[in-house]
């Protein structure tokens, strides 16, 4: 009876192709120092609620993406960013986050579509979008960005989430007509709903001149009324110190 040792086994296989018993098995290589860093933002920011930490990890991982390849580099990057921003917001520090952001893309026209949108959301619920106003549009006037899977949802963030609170109602125009990235029935969505804006804004205007006109009408029937109240005010005063001239009788 032959032994089943007697059979000599299939090599086995590997990344690199055939491997042999004598050779040793490749180890999946090791994180960059970047991904790691970026593991362990995350951890501080979610797990253990240290955002300080979590934000200088971010920033100690930042300088160290030249590193990877350029696919893995622009997601670490963004990854990064993402949970700085995070970190910034739960520290009440959110006003510091486009500056810190843009200080890693230099331009707006390079932020990612997801680091963009987090600012437009963080800034508009702050209800402070007029902070991201010239980013935002910086970016979708890019030619580059317009191709962009993302770009038609980013314009509509702007529209509802920056033009049309400030009033920017003609910028707002000018988008949907010159862009691409929205059909016929989107723009004539979103363009009727520019002209009921535009309505309301007439109407407040309209109503906030009527609200002047009428305190300018009023004001000088009350002038009468406050010169009879500074008389009576003085005639106090009078009788008041006319007490304290009376002579004292033993």
């Amino acid at each position: 009876m032959k032994s089943d040792f007697s059979t000599p086994a299939a090599p086995l296989r590997g990344l690199g192709g055939p491997l042999r018993s004598s050779e040793p098995v490749r180890a999946a290589p090791a994180p960059s120092a970047a991904v790691v860093l970026l593991e362990e933002a995350a951890d501080l920011l979610v797990v253990h609620l240290d955002f300080r930490a979590a934000l200088q990890t971010c920033e100690r991982a930042l300088p160290s993406l030249a590193n990877l390849d350029a696919g893995t580099s622009l997601e670490v990057k963004c990854s990064l960013c993402i949970v700085g921003i995070q970190a910034l917001a739960e520290m009440n520090r959110w006003r510091e986050v486009l500056s810190w952001v843009l200080q890693y893309y230099q331009v707006p026209e390079k932020l990612p579509p997801k680091v963009l949108e987090l600012c437009v959301l963080l800034y508009s619920k702050m209800q402070e979008p007029g902070a991201v106003l010239e980013v935002v549009s910086a970016w979708l006037q890019d030619p580059d960005n317009q191709d962009l899977p993302e770009y038609r949802a980013l314009a509509e963030l702007h529209l509802q989430r920056v033009l049309l609170p400030l009033g920017c109602l003609s910028e707002a125009e000018e988008l949907v007509v010159g862009s691409a990235g929205f059909s016929e029935e989107q723009q004539l969505d979103i363009l009727q709903a520019i002209s009921k804006a535009r309505q309301q804004q007439k109407h407040q205007r309209l109503g906030s001149e009527e609200a002047q006109k009428l305190n300018q009408e009023a004001s000088p029937s009350s002038l009468p009324f406050l010169c009879k109240l500074s008389q009576l005010f003085h005639r106090i005063q009078e009788a008041i110190f006319s007490l304290y001239r009376l002579p004292i009788h033993d």
